[in-house]
C-alpha cells in the first residue's frame, strides 16, 4: 500500500480529516524546485486528529466519493493554544487596581496631616 505524510488542515467532519500533502519537483526547463500541495480526505476512525497534526496516510479502497485514504498513525501532535479565561484576568486586574488605589489613598492622607 502507498503511504504519504501530511498535515491535518480540517477536522470538522465526523471520522474524516482533510490532510495537505506537499511534494517538490524540479521544473524541466528552469532549474527551480517547485512546491505543490495536494489535499486528501482521510478516514479517522477515532477522531484523534487535530488541526496541525502531522499524520501518515495509507491508501485504501474507496470509502466514499472523495475518501480513499486511512490515517495510519499520528507522527507529531500540534501544540494546541488554550486561551486564558478572561473573567480571571479581569478580576485580577480589578483587584490590582483597587490595591493601588487604596495604597495611594493611604499615602496621600499620611502626607496631608499638618504638623503642629
Amino acid at each position: 500500500m502507498k503511504t504519504v505524510v501530511g498535515k491535518v488542515v480540517s477536522n470538522k467532519m465526523t471520522k474524516s480529516v482533510v490532510v495537505a500533502v506537499q511534494r517538490m519537483w524540479q521544473h524541466p526547463r528552469y532549474p527551480k524546485l517547485v512546491r505543490r500541495t495536494s489535499k486528501f480526505m482521510a478516514h479517522d476512525e477515532t477522531n484523534a486528529c487535530n488541526i496541525g497534526d502531522e499524520v501518515r496516510l495509507e491508501s485504501s479502497r474507496p470509502l466514499s466519493k472523495r475518501k480513499h485514504w486511512i490515517v495510519q498513525d499520528i507522527i507529531r501532535r500540534a501544540r494546541i493554544f488554550q486561551a486564558p479565561d478572561l473573567s480571571q484576568i479581569t478580576a485580577a486586574k480589578l483587584a490590582q487596581s483597587e490595591a493601588q488605589a487604596s495604597s495611594s489613598a493611604a499615602t496621600s492622607t499620611s502626607n496631608s496631616t499638618p504638623a503642629s
